[in-house]
């Protein structure tokens, strides 16, 4: 898996995002998106779970629950590959700026607390290129249920954890899952050098820090706006 422990040869940036369901990295991101365009830089948007490859199978297993441990892993791994090749690679190396709405930490959290082999998930995933920032959002467990009751009225099946069997209670189940999946992801912040971020901070607060550690990286890599207005 040198991949994700070596910087990648090419000459854009892959910038991506983690964190429990309604830690505020979609919003955060999408606010660095909107920054770096204005400077000038092409930029290219990517999410979890978005390939067309794989989505119809995806809706279908998560509609009738039907979808095991190892099948959810496998389907999400084979949505990496395909936007991997497709919409990661090309653009990075064509000196691009990839935003990634979550990326490989995602799944070597989910899968091993729903009871996958820790190695066994890396190994698939393994093919994968190290993101020259990852940022990771920590955030308290009420705040994360309120903002996402905010935006609508119940949790979803799988994003609650209700396959495992935790508790009847979606809210209950969802604070044991999401919890967990925490625990997974402090293990990956010193491992894979994930930039943590206090998702609970004002939001102009956390886009300083994030625009100053993507300010550093475009230095790092010398990378200049590809339009005119840049600066």
């Amino acid at each position: 898996m040198g991949g994700l422990y070596e910087p990648h040869k090419y000459p854009g940036m892959l910038i991506v995002v983690e964190g429990v369901d309604g830690s505020g990295k979609s919003t955060q991101l999408d606010l660095i998106r909107s920054w770096l365009i204005q400077e000038g830089y092409d930029v290219i948007f990517t999410e979890w779970n978005s390939s067309k490859l794989v989505k119809k199978t995806t809706s279908e297993g998560k509609k009738k629950q039907i979808l095991t441990p190892t099948t959810f892993g496998l389907i999400h791994c084979t949505d990496f590959s395909d936007r991997l090749e497709r919409t990661i690679i090309p653009p990075l190396q064509a000196g691009m700026i990839v935003l990634a709405d979550r990326y490989v930490y995602t799944a070597f959290c989910r899968d091993v607390v729903r009871g996958v082999d820790r190695q066994w998930v890396r190994d698939l995933y393994s093919f994968a290129v190290r993101p020259d920032i990852a940022l990771y959002f920590t955030v308290p467990m009420e705040t994360a249920l309120q903002r996402i009751f905010r935006g609508r009225p119940s949790l979803k099946f799988y994003e609650a954890g209700m396959d495992l069997g935790l508790s009847r209670d979606p809210n209950d189940s969802f604070r044991k899952f999401q919890t967990r999946i925490t625990e997974e992801y402090a293990k990956l912040v010193d491992e894979f050098g994930l930039v943590v971020v206090h998702g609970d901070y004002p939001i102009e607060k956390q886009q300083r820090r994030i625009r100053k550690v993507v300010t550093e990286q475009l230095k790092l890599k010398k990378m200049r706006p590809h339009r005119k207005g840049g600066k």
